[in-house]
C-alpha cells in the first residue's frame, strides 16, 4: 500500500494523527487555516504557521468507490470507498480518507449503500495503516 510522503511542512500533520489528534496548519499571523500544509500562507504570504486542533468531526462531502484495475495491493481490497470530508469546525478544509466501521477495520468494512453525502463522520487513526480514517457518527 502507498504510504504518505513526509516533508517538513506536512510532517506535523502525521505526527499529531499518530497521537489520535486531527490538527490543521494555520497561519500564525492572519489565522487562516490551510490544507494541504505549505510553507507560505496563500492569504497574507506569511511564513509563520501553527497547528490547530480540530474537533475531528465532519461531513461526507463526496465519495467514490474504486474498482479494479488498480495497483495490486488496492485491487485485492476493491471495491472500497474513498471519501472527502469537510470539517465541521473548518468548513473550507476538506480531507480525503476511507470510511471504516472502526479503527483498524478493513477498507471494505462499511457497505457502500450506507455512505451518504452529508453523513456525519468522526476522525480515527488507524495505527496499522498509519493513515487517518473516518467512522460514522451514527453507526
Amino acid at each position: 500500500m502507498l504510504t504518505p510522503v513526509l516533508d517538513s511542512d506536512g510532517a506535523p500533520f502525521w505526527e499529531y494523527a499518530a497521537l489520535g489528534e486531527l490538527r490543521v496548519q494555520a497561519c500564525a499571523d492572519c489565522g487562516e487555516p490551510r490544507f494541504p500544509p505549505r510553507p507560505c500562507c496563500p492569504h497574507c504570504r506569511s511564513f509563520e504557521s501553527e497547528w490547530r486542533a480540530t474537533s475531528g468531526r465532519g461531513r461526507v462531502w463526496s465519495y467514490v468507490v474504486p474498482h479494479p484495475p488498480l495497483l495490486p495491493d488496492y485491487a485485492a481490497q476493491a471495491p472500497y470507498n474513498v471519501i472527502v470530508v469537510e470539517l465541521d469546525d473548518l468548513p473550507r478544509i476538506r480531507l480525503v480518507g476511507n470510511l471504516v466501521s472502526e479503527s483498524g477495520a478493513p477498507l471494505d468494512s462499511v457497505p457502500v449503500e450506507r455512505i451518504r453525502i452529508g453523513a456525519g463522520v468522526q476522525f480515527v487513526y488507524d495505527a496499522g495503516s498509519g493513515l487517518p480514517r473516518w467512522i460514522l457518527e451514527r453507526p
